[in-house]
């Protein structure tokens, strides 16, 4: 299969209209992560002399310094260059799943012009790292699949349409299990699915490192001063995090920020990374990777929804194959909040959910694969 990356690039206009930051912003992100002009040179593969001249240009033209150079200690970033540096990291936290979702869709247009028999995968996700590093074991196992980001809602109107074939949700466990199911339980109906656990996962409080705003459970997120991150209104953490803040009897109203969004976890941990918001909710995995904080609130189960003529396929069974195999599970595992115990076990519906028996029961059973 051919492999398709596409990467976000921005640039600032000067007000000579000059760009400003052709492949300056690279360089400093280089920088940003090790602390050494030298070193970042190397990884964007440029001259020491050419990277100089970029950053005297750059200055020149943004009317500011972006480095600092400290005698013994390497390279520092001014403010202006970790903005600079922290807007690149946001653009690339908001925009990665639909890049990922755009370049999956290119690869198919490559698999069908060369293998036109191929029978291609459609997954239909909510994000998740897991996910990702299941559809990087497909590519390399030669397995063609359209994997597309969606919000849960849009991934169920899919299912229910007959537009996808493994349908990636994700529920809390415990107490707020049976509300959710009931928001999913009208698409479920119109159809005859089994579940494929993958991992279950932490939801919980991203704060900014050292958590300087002292941030311990969820009620102190309506404290004066307390700026809050959320996610969109049509995400399950959405659902989630309104369930929990329902459960403490915390007015939303009460939460400044409750109405700014994020449309990913990453998205939402950069934010708070680049100082424009001191807590939000999601998972731990981009809260270890952008250097904050985490207090961890429940626990959730990431699977996908799988109809049984689909799960009855030579296709599943090698993604079966993968979520099964100790290579996968060991990646699955390594990432931060995440646990593959499950990976890879079949259920029918209801013995996966009980709390789904009160609703119409499909009469056909999953048989479990060896």
């Amino acid at each position: 299969m051919f492999k398709v990356t596409i990467k976000p690039q921005w640039q600032v206009q000067a007000p000579s209209g000059e760009p400003a930051l052709l492949r300056l912003v690279e360089l400093l992100v280089g920088i940003h992560e090790t602390g050494s002009l030298a070193r970042a040179c190397a990884l964007a593969n440029l001259s020491y002399r050419y990277a100089w001249g970029m950053l005297q240009t750059g200055e020149k033209t943004l009317g500011a310094a972006l480095i600092e150079a400290q005698r013994g200690s390497g390279t520092k970033l001014t403010p202006l260059g970790e903005k600079l540096v922290w807007a690149d990291k946001r653009i690339a936290a908001r925009l990665s799943p639909l890049l990922d979702s755009l370049s999956s869709e290119i690869e198919v247009e490559f698999e069908h012009a060369f293998v036109p028999s191929e029978r291609v995968l459609r997954v239909h996700a909510t994000h998740g790292f897991a996910v990702e590093s299941l559809h990087r074991f497909m590519n390399r196992r030669q397995i063609a699949a359209d994997v597309k980001y969606r919000s849960s809602m849009d991934v169920l109107a899919s299912l229910v349409h007959d537009s996808c074939d493994l349908a990636g949700l994700h529920i809390p466990i415990g107490e707020f299990e049976a509300p959710m199911l009931r928001l999913y339980a009208p698409s479920l109906k119109h159809g005859d699915f089994v579940i494929i656990d993958l991992v279950t996962r932490r939801q919980g409080i991203l704060v900014a490192r050292g958590n300087p705003k002292k941030i311990r459970r969820m009620r102190d997120l309506t404290r004066r001063g307390v700026r809050f991150v959320n996610r969109q209104h049509d995400s399950a953490t959405r659902a989630v995090l309104d369930l929990v803040l329902a459960r403490e009897k915390i007015d939303v109203g009460a939460i400044q920020g409750y109405d700014n969004v994020e449309f990913t976890h990453a998205a939402v941990a950069a934010f708070i990374a680049s100082n424009m918001a001191d807590a939000g909710f999601g998972l731990e995995t981009p809260a270890q990777r952008f250097g904050l904080d985490y207090i961890p609130i429940l626990r959730e189960r990431y699977f996908f929804l799988c109809p049984r003529a689909i799960y009855e396929t030579p296709a599943l069974d090698r993604v079966l194959a993968i979520l099964r195999s100790n290579e996968f599970r060991k990646i699955a595992n390594a990432l931060p909040g995440y646990d593959a115990e499950h990976c890879g076990r079949v259920l029918d519906l209801h013995d996966a959910f009980p709390a789904l028996k009160a609703e119409p029961r499909i009469d056909a059973r999953a048989r479990s694969r060896k």
